[in-house]
């Protein structure tokens, strides 16, 4: 073997391009934690753990017992790693401990992108797509469920420490059996599911006591009857339609979302994406539907391209029809941002609830729409954003969150979309050169 690992890659890979790229961020950061007294064990680096995390997340690989396993036979990872092997467990750990700042080196890899000339918002699109959740289908209950489920585990617990007690009196004995060693945990999710759904239905009925507390004021100031049909309890709407508030007990704030005609249990991760398809703005929600992101979405790339000091202005935002929302369009135009944001599906001009959108924006957009530049301009949309979902779920294979919890969720997101920005930045070289 070479007697040193620079030896082992060639000058124009990857793996160098990640620590070049690193090694102008400011990653004091992640030192901060760290002991420097010597009191404690020798951790591993954190410029080295980061850059390993970075390198990993780069080639689509996200397994904390991957990584280790790859830092060991894989020659790139080892040149990152510096020849060391942290285990699954201290990165696993080092990720989690460092979610949020892993989150932020994304607004540093955009300012390096922005640096090379890469970073064009005079248009942007939004779009969103469904990801998977780290949680199954399987793990959805309804309420009935989550409540007998709950008594279940109370009353294994309440049985288990009845026989302990008679057994052992005083003494502890031995650990619970596994079936319900971590029934802590569970039942928190669990509880915490219930209180949701127990909220949501608490804030249905609230809802319907008040429209008809509002038609009986109605009939008593008037003498008539208030239009249209008395509304349903809302447990009669939700027979009617087929369908029950359910919880995921696994990730209460993932949701039941449909990806191309499949139902996933997921998130619906955003991105705001320039011409040169780097990714301005990244963020999670528990929506399955894009129709409040809009506004949000603009904002955040805004407030991105201020902390890097981009001074080029967002002159028009792209999205599909699942943005339409008058109001967040308003907002949005408010800034002297044009919008265009198509207010019918072609495929589905016969569908009675996809009739086209009417009013001032609608006309505004149909009006711009109908000119052969403003078609021109509609069709960056697709060419912008959807290849960099592409690119992430089936290039890069990342089809599925490895945290849980929207936060943590959203963290990830943001790690993935800043190794987006830099593999893009790793490609643009050569044109630099």
């Amino acid at each position: 073997m070479p007697p040193s690992v620079r030896d082992w890659l060639a000058e124009d890979h990857l793996a160098w391009f990640v620590l070049d790229a690193l090694g102008q961020v400011d990653l004091a950061v992640f030192y901060g934690a760290y002991r420097a007294d010597g009191h404690g064990g020798a951790a591993h680096d954190p410029g080295m753990m980061v850059a390993l995390l970075v390198y990993a997340y780069s080639v689509g690989e996200r397994s904390s017992r991957q990584i280790e396993r790859r830092c060991m036979e894989d020659v790139a990872f080892r040149v990152i790693a510096a020849n060391r092997q942290p285990d699954h467990t201290t990165i696993a750990r080092f990720r989690a401990r460092h979610e949020r700042a892993l989150a932020d080196l994304f607004v540093s890899v955009l300012g390096l992108c922005a640096k090379a000339g890469m970073v064009k918002v005079g248009t942007i699109a939004v779009d969103g797509t469904k990801m998977h959740a780290n949680a199954g289908l399987s793990a959805t209950r309804e309420l009935p469920a989550i409540r007998q489920e709950i008594e279940k585990i109370l009353g294994e617990a309440a049985e288990v420490d009845a026989a302990e007690d008679a057994l052992f009196g005083n003494k502890r004995g031995d650990e619970l059996p596994p079936e319900l060693a971590d029934r802590t945990s569970r039942r928190a999710r669990l509880e915490r599911a219930k209180r949701e759904l127990e909220a949501e239905a608490q804030a249905l009925a609230e809802e319907h006591q008040a429209v008809i507390a509002a038609r009986e004021e109605h009939r008593e100031r008037t003498g008539s009857h208030p239009r249209g049909r008395p509304p349903k309890p809302p447990q009669e709407r939700r027979k009617a339609r087929q369908r029950k508030p359910k919880r995921n007990v696994t990730d209460p704030e993932s949701r039941i979302m449909n990806s191309r005609g499949q139902a996933v249990q997921g998130f619906n991760a955003q991105a705001v994406v320039g011409e040169g398809r780097v990714i301005v703005a990244a963020k999670v929600t528990s929506s399955p539907n894009d129709t409040n992101q809009l506004a949000g979405m603009v904002a955040a790339a805004r407030e991105n391209l201020n902390a890097v000091g981009h001074q080029e202005r967002i002159k028009c935002v792209l999205a599909d029809g699942g943005y339409w929302n008058k109001q967040e369009i308003q907002t949005v135009q408010e800034t002297k941002t044009v919008v265009i944001v198509p207010t019918h599906d072609p495929r589905h001009a016969s569908d009675r609830k996809r009739k086209p959108m009417q009013g001032p924006e609608a006309d505004r957009i149909n009006k711009m729409l109908a000119t052969k530049a403003g078609r021109r301009l509609y069709r960056k949309r697709a060419e912008m954003v959807e290849p960099v979902f592409a690119h992430t779920k089936h290039t890069r294979g990342i089809d599925r969150f490895a945290r849980r919890g929207r936060k943590h969720v959203e963290n990830e997101w943001k790690l993935i979309a800043a190794t987006h920005n830099l593999l893009k930045l790793f490609r643009y070289q050569p044109q630099t050169a």
